[in-house]
């Protein structure tokens, strides 16, 4: 097989150009979630495959976020690998700031600009073409190959890899590789854990030269965000390999994703992400909602955050919460057969060796 690796690559170097042009053309297709319509960008997807001759199923819970799978047994026996790369991006706003066109995916020097490009419409295409050259050398492979292109990632929604978990477990293989940026000096073997919670505080109001009357919904609203700052304290208990692999990884972790980040990988985080209360300035607020991203470390869960968020909540009788979205942290071992298997190649390929490391945001890989 070292030999078919080395037709590999040079066939890669030789449909450089067709790499390219098919990477800038998936983001000249807008895919911003929300609202999440990845239609356009789906069909391109679609179109690429179909020319390829490659038979695929349209999974479509929503209409306006379609999945893509593909699936091929090889000539032999042998394990599942799964390839899974999702459509949709953040949104842009009114592109402010851009110095290129967010939907334009222009080539200036060496880097290609565009909502997507790093995440994820690149790792996409990557396992999009890693697909096609594999199809072709099927018979010579042992076991399964299964593409997924998802939609509603970005939003954790329940349209894209979690109803395929949740519907068509098939196209989880015993191992799967997700092309999600983790930099050239890092390989990521777990992630974080996102525990999303919505506070709503509500008092009486009043005017607001009538301070006497009524607590202050955002002022108590204020107050709270501070306390639950403590949560950052809260210690996780990390497996002994586990340890052993952050604590190597921790200068690249801080080149890959700023310095600081090998430090917050560990603990958990809060973050205010968004803030709604009041009517006017001279009114005391009646209402504020507030929502906050927590993130949890591996080797901790959620019951003892939300035990201490309840210590918290029960001096505050005008405060509820609620949770709107868990995915505990998750991980493989940092030395797995399928994590050297990358090092190694990249090492071949590149001339890097990546870190193994803990990923800060979430993730379909979680799934």
């Amino acid at each position: 097989m070292e030999s078919r690796k080395g037709e590999l690559l040079q066939r890669i170097e030789s449909d450089r150009e067709a790499l390219l042009d098919f990477f800038r053309r998936f983001i000249r297709c807008p895919s911003p979630n929300p609202p999440g319509d990845t239609r356009e960008a789906a069909q391109h997807i679609r179109q690429h495959l179909a020319r390829h001759g490659v038979e695929f199923r349209v999974i479509a819970p929503n209409e306006i976020m379609p999945n893509l799978v593909a699936t091929f047994e090889a000539g032999k026996p042998g394990r599942h690998l799964a390839l899974n790369g999702h459509i949709d991006v953040f949104p842009v706003g009114d592109g402010a700031g851009w110095t290129q066109d967010p939907w334009g995916g222009e080539l200036v020097g060496d880097r290609i600009y565009g909502r997507g490009a790093c995440d994820m419409k690149c790792g996409t295409t990557a396992s999009i073409f890693t697909f096609l050259y594999l199809r072709e050398l099927r018979e010579e492979l042992h076991g399964r190959l299964t593409l997924s292109c998802v939609s509603d990632e970005e939003t954790f929604g329940p349209y894209g890899a979690r109803y395929l978990f949740e519907h068509h477990p098939e196209v989880f293989g015993d191992c799967c590789l997700n092309g999600e940026p983790s930099s050239p000096w890092t390989l990521r073997f777990g992630e974080k854990g996102p525990l999303w919670l919505e506070f709503t505080v509500r008092t009486r109001g009043a005017h607001g030269a009538y301070t006497h009357l009524s607590k202050s919904a955002t002022g108590l609203a204020a107050k709270i965000i501070g306390q639950l700052e403590r949560l950052t304290e809260i210690p996780a208990s990390e497996a002994s390999n586990l340890t052993a692999a952050l604590d190597a990884a921790a200068e690249a972790i801080d080149r890959a994703q700023g310095a600081g980040a090998a430090a917050i990988t560990r603990r958990v985080t809060v973050n205010p992400g968004v803030v709604h209360g009041g009517l006017k300035v001279n009114m005391v607020a009646s209402e504020c909602v507030f929502e906050m991203d927590i993130r949890v470390p591996n080797g901790l869960d959620a019951p003892p955050i939300l035990a201490e968020i309840d210590k918290l909540v029960a001096a505050y009788p005008e405060v509820t919460y609620r949770q709107i979205n868990y995915n505990p942290p998750s991980w493989c071992p940092p030395d797995s057969e399928m994590a050297e298997l990358v090092r190694a190649n990249a090492k071949a390929v590149a001339g890097i060796d990546p870190t193994p490391n803990i990923s800060l945001g979430g993730t379909d890989a979680r799934l």
